[in-house]
């Protein structure tokens, strides 16, 4: 199938490494132009050039924190000065912390309301006049299973990704007139450093990685762990011509763990 992505300008925030990382090389295989943001500028070099080096694709990087209003900004307006449209928007940001509730503190919700919700609505404020404009655009979030089902210990987590999905859905009524699709893609357990997180609580807790990975397979029909790769599939079709008439929906990419019906 032809997605008709060659030239696209595809923004992936959070894409040094993990769920991130494999969204933009997806994109960069279908012939888009990469701009790429991370914390650690480093790692985030090594991606983009490894990236370049691949698929011959031009790829533009800056190191960004998305909790940094003006450093997300900046990073978005550069990318449109240099390439000249922004017509894909991956959202994306670091896992917030294996904690309950009781747990939690008022300072942490503050700093993962800042990264995992408001990273999303200040990097659709600045592309929208671009998408607007051109009368296309693919916004795409990426969140977790934890909006279909809360996730032991993912507090942080089960709360605000739902505030996205709440937003995604009311941005779809509102940009559809202008082209400009939303949605959200929800990972269930992939092998990311997300995952290890909740891996090294778990012996922490006094389990064996081997006993947590059984028993995680056990519970997934497909019995077996997602890569990355699986939820770059998705979001790369999401982000293509062929899906223009999907928005306002979030899709679980988790091997049939989410029990419900809807």
């Amino acid at each position: 199938m032809n997605l008709n992505l060659e030239g696209k300008t595809a923004l992936v925030l959070a894409s040094s490494k993990g769920l991130g990382k494999a969204a933009a090389t997806a994109l960069a295989e279908e012939g888009c132009r990469l701009a790429l943001c991370a914390r650690n500028e480093i790692v985030l070099k090594e991606t983009a050039a490894e990236i370049q080096r691949k698929n011959d694709r031009p790829v533009f990087y800056r190191g960004v924190d998305v909790k940094n209003k003006s450093e997300l900004e900046a990073f978005i307006h550069e990318t449109a000065e240099k390439f000249g449209s922004l017509d894909i928007l991956v959202t994306n940001a670091g896992g917030p912390p294996v904690k309950s509730f009781e747990e939690s503190t008022d300072d942490e919700w503050y700093e993962w309301y800042e990264v995992t919700f408001m990273s999303v609505v200040r990097s659709i404020h600045t592309v929208l006049p671009f998408m607007k404009e051109q009368r296309f655009g693919r916004i795409i979030n990426i969140t977790s299973i934890s909006v279909k089902a809360p996730v032991e210990r993912l507090i942080f987590s089960n709360a605000l990704r739902l505030a996205v999905v709440g937003l995604a859905k009311s941005l779809a009524n509102e940009l559809g007139p202008y082209g400009v699709t939303v949605n959200n893609v929800a990972p269930g357990y992939h092998l990311t450093e997300g995952l290890e997180r909740i891996v090294k609580k778990k012996e922490e807790a006094g389990l064996a990685r081997d006993v947590i990975f059984d028993e995680w397979k056990q519970r997934i029909p497909l019995r077996k762990i997602g890569m990355p790769r699986d939820l770059a599939g998705l979001i790369t079709f999401l982000a293509s011509e062929q899906a223009g008439y999907i928005t306002g929906t979030t899709v679980q990419v988790d091997g049939g763990l989410y029990p419900g019906v809807l």
